[in-house]
């Protein structure tokens, strides 16, 4: 049995704590593959960066108040009306202002996932509830579970699809069904898009097209993960709720995006080539490390459809602390799940990066877990 006051004891890092990994195992940032991060391996677009080089100068002049260019290119990037869409500084301000401007009495936040969410959630004064998807079902909803939750004074509901830490997704028709649950019972719905473009097939689990006909919905999305541009700090949100949409842009801070923030989300969202590039990196080696995870006889994993993969730890004794601590000695961050609340178990979680990487770390694991 594992010792519950030892579990206590482990440093928690999250998933960008490079710098207090370096510090406590004493080892460069320089020689740390970063598999906790979720960000696309390939690193910042080449043609976007030159041409943001070859503009600097625009940082001379204030960014449209209205972000109308980029609002364009996001509205035909998601096949939405251009109305419908708002610009934040990062996904994290628009969640932020979002959940201020609901002000649910009670929300609840479909888990295990993101702590931001309940952390914005408190700052509200609303109480919080949590439903955690099910282990024994892979961590996939159980639609009739949830509605019987529904009922009673929710008023706002938060998920990620694809979800984190889980990977796992909500497919369209099922989205639907929540969609059509929430109304009758005038719930808003926010769901957080943010690993949507690693996914087998977007369009198999996107909720945008479910915007124009639902007033109680929201999607948000960022470009920090897909485009591998999290400093950007560029975020944007899909609503069809325009009387929303007003009280939002009141309580937002004006040019909350700067120049070049607003100029790389066009050039990263038009380019198609990179976008190819990063699906096809991604779809390929997230099949290849499942196919040899599930070699391993102390691993368990699930349907993966973000860039990351949940494994779920099954020997005795071996703790996630001790296989985070076994790779990040190698040069490896993964992510000890131990700090995600309603993941009862061992898990650790790590994110596609490029084949020879990954190659690495599935034989570091294979040392512990085959």
């Amino acid at each position: 049995m594992i010792d519950k006051n030892n579990l206590q004891k482990r440093p928690e890092f999250h998933g960008s704590d490079i710098e207090q990994i370096e510090q406590y195992y004493h080892i460069p940032k320089e020689r740390i593959i970063k598999f906790g991060a979720n960000v696309n391996p390939l690193g910042l677009s080449g043609s976007v960066r030159e041409k943001l080089a070859d503009s600097l100068d625009i940082i001379t002049r204030y960014p449209d108040r209205d972000y109308k260019s980029l609002r364009k290119v996001i509205a035909g990037y998601c096949n939405v009306t251009m109305d419908y869409v708002v610009t934040g500084n990062g996904s994290t301000e628009l969640i932020s202002l979002l959940i201020s401007q609901r002000n649910a009495r009670r929300a609840l936040v479909i888990g295990p996932t993101y702590s931001e969410y309940e952390r914005e959630l408190s700052l509200t004064g609303g109480r919080i509830s949590n439903y955690y998807l099910n282990e024994s079902h892979n961590f996939q909803l159980d639609m009739d579970d949830l509605k019987r939750c529904l009922e009673g004074d929710i008023d706002f509901l938060i998920f990620c699809n694809p979800n984190n830490p889980t990977s796992s997704a909500l497919k369209q028709r099922e989205i639907k069904d929540v969609l059509d649950a929430c109304r009758k019972r005038d719930i808003f719905v926010m769901i957080d898009e943010t690993y949507v473009e690693f996914a087998p097939s977007i369009n198999e689990i996107t909720a945008m097209p479910f915007v124009p006909d639902y007033s109680n919905l929201m999607v948000i999305r960022g470009v920090s993960k897909f485009f591998a541009a999290p400093g950007l700090r560029l975020g944007y949100g899909v609503t069809s709720n325009q009387e929303f949409l007003r009280t939002l842009k009141r309580h937002q801070n004006p040019w909350s995006l700067n120049s070049l923030g607003a100029y790389g989300g066009e050039l990263m969202l038009q380019d198609t080539d990179y976008i190819k590039e990063t699906r096809q990196l991604i779809l390929a080696e997230r099949s290849r490390c499942l196919q040899e995870l599930q070699g391993f006889r102390y691993a368990k994993t699930y349907p993966s459809y973000g860039n990351f993969i949940l494994v779920k730890i099954t020997k005795k004794g071996l703790n996630s602390f001790t296989v985070f601590e076994h790779a990040v000695k190698q040069g490896l961050m993964i992510r000890d799940c131990s700090s995600f609340e309603g993941l009862p178990g061992e898990y650790i979680r790590f994110c596609i990066m490029k084949p020879e990487d990954n190659t690495r770390l599935l034989a570091c694991l294979k040392e512990l877990l085959a």
